[in-house]
């Protein structure tokens, strides 16, 4: 049987081995390597004694088992990691509930409520931004309500294509549920496998594919609600001029001002006609040129992915200094190869390189994209293995508009390089990608990688997130695209939304959840 990882990323039995790690060692400088940091065992971790206990109606579905406290202890950012791998644990929940209704949901609010217990929803635990641990404060207890068992999908109206889904169903088994009726949600964040639809509600996440449906928010139809006054339940429409949205209120608001338990969304019908496309660049300028065309030109690609040389090296296995567009379409409807030699054409016209394209439905993919995909999907399990070795490997992304593009990537990756050399005494590695693209902007992402120093990893990153953030700022883009706010970005976060809208959103809180349990210290400080 599968076992999800306590400490890291995903399943224990697709962990990086030794082999694999020691593959990873060769390709970076020997003296940024060290000895991989043994998992620490559950029972050798110092957790503190659960401080409050649930009320005899409630104790079936909480648990003060060692392994869950731990488990929902953090997300799985790199600082969650290295602390996890350092045993470094001081504020577990005090108990994990495993609600299987939505009458468990309020029970426990009620509960909660009533004895001052901080309550942190838990989805798949996937946040990297520190969305679902629990940082100091005066609550008596913390009870991490894990909703993984509120995970169906109820109601499928053919018809109208859409259906009334619990939020705790992981990606997968959602997916499997609507496969049966020939639909697809369409959304595959990196974390699908290990991620929730009610935490891709409350985090605003975004999926994998590029362009049009970048955001979960553009599914839905209506959400239920629950919260500490009562249950917020919006009427199901495809649109509505009726006021602000209720259903906005709740998205991205990462479990602050209510527990999310379900949501009717929009689904399509599931593709059948596939074909994707790499085109080289011998600049990262010109490719961004060639995908602000694509983004322009109302093709709509489900893939649009710009790698920079030393992204497309690492991950794509492109050696020669090239930057690599990686495209893909797909369609339930035609064949997508017409979309494909467009979306080719308009890249080579900003001075991008690629053989004639297939005119088939499905042609075979070239090395680069199939490379970058299998990379994509194991990038998580690697940065775990390389945090075992006293690396430093995270990732920063944002937005801005296409006027400021060139300068947004060039302008972080420079100061990166800087912050990296300032905090670890030597020159780090820098790459960029885009991942989402729109018409009037794109959105960046970076990854660092550099030497840690043995136990000081934390406050290292911290120092480079830093500089990351404020020049984020500087430059007017966002603090994130799609990774949410959490704890890690809040100070950025507080200075982007409007100092009114601040206080609305603080009113709404002092609302909804009068007595500040849900969530403490996320949104609001």
């Amino acid at each position: 049987m599968t076992k999800r990882s306590w400490w890291g990323w995903g399943w224990v039995d697709a962990a990086v081995g030794a082999a694999e790690r020691a593959g990873l060692a060769g390709r970076l400088p020997p003296h940024w390597v060290g000895d991989p940091v043994p998992v620490p065992r559950i029972e050798d971790l110092r957790l503190r004694a659960p401080r409050v206990e649930p009320p005899a109606a409630l104790a079936t579905i909480c648990s003060t088992d060692p392994e869950d406290r731990a488990g929902h202890t953090y997300g799985k950012a790199y600082r969650d990691v290295v602390r996890a791998l350092a045993g470094d644990l001081p504020e577990p929940p005090d108990l994990v509930a495993f609600p299987r209704t939505e009458a468990d949901v309020v029970d426990l609010l009620d509960w909660a409520g009533a004895a001052g217990v901080a309550v942190i929803p838990y989805g798949g635990g996937s946040s990297v931004v520190g969305g679902v641990e629990y940082r100091g404060g005066a609550h008596p207890g913390v009870v991490s309500v894990d909703l993984t068992g509120l995970d169906q999908v109820l109601e499928v109206d053919r018809v109208s294509r859409a259906a009334r889904i619990q939020a705790g169903a992981l990606g997968p088994r959602l997916e499997r549920q609507l496969s049966g009726h020939g639909l697809t949600l369409r959304h595959f964040p990196q974390s699908f496998e290990f991620s929730t639809l009610g935490g891709w509600l409350a985090t605003r996440a975004g999926g994998h594919y590029a362009m049009r449906h970048t955001h979960i928010d553009d599914f839905v139809e209506a959400l239920r609600v629950v919260t500490p006054v009562g249950i917020s339940e919006s009427r199901r429409l495809p649109a509505s001029g009726a006021g602000p949205s209720p259903d906005r209120l709740f998205l991205g608001s990462e479990g602050a001002l209510g527990v999310i338990t379900e949501a009717w969304l929009r689904l399509q019908d599931r593709p059948t006609h596939k074909a994707s496309a790499a085109v080289r660049f011998r600049t990262f300028a010109d490719g961004l040129g060639a995908v602000r065309a694509i983004a322009q030109s109302g093709l709509e690609p489900g893939n649009c992915r710009l790698l920079d040389a030393a992204e497309a090296a690492i991950n794509a296995g492109v050696r020669d200094g090239s930057s690599v567009l990686v495209l893909g379409f797909e369609s339930a409807d035609r064949p997508v190869d017409a979309g494909l030699a467009r979306a080719v054409e308009l890249a080579t016209d900003h001075h991008g390189t690629y053989p004639p394209v297939s005119t088939r439905d499905t042609p075979d993919r070239p090395d680069a994209v199939g490379a970058w995909r299998s990379a994509f999907l194991r990038m998580p399990y690697l940065r775990d293995a390389l945090a075992r070795l006293g690396v430093i490997v995270e990732t920063i992304e944002t937005a801005c508009t296409w006027d400021r593009a060139t300068e947004v990537c060039e302008t972080v990756r420079a100061e990166l390089g800087d912050a990296i050399e300032r905090v670890c005494g030597e020159p780090g590695i820098v790459t960029c990608r885009t991942t989402h693209v729109y018409p009037d902007g794109v959105a960046p992402y970076f990854t660092v990688i550099a030497r840690g120093r043995r136990g000081a990893e934390v406050s290292m990153w911290d120092d480079i997130k830093a500089a990351a953030g404020d020049t984020l700022e500087r430059l007017d883009a966002t603090i994130t695209h799609h990774h949410a706010v959490g704890r890690d970005h809040f100070r950025w976060y507080d200075r982007q939304r409007p100092r009114p809208f601040g206080a609305a959103l603080l009113a709404a809180k002092n609302s909804l959840d009068p007595r500040g349990i849900l969530n403490p210290g996320v949104l609001f400080h």
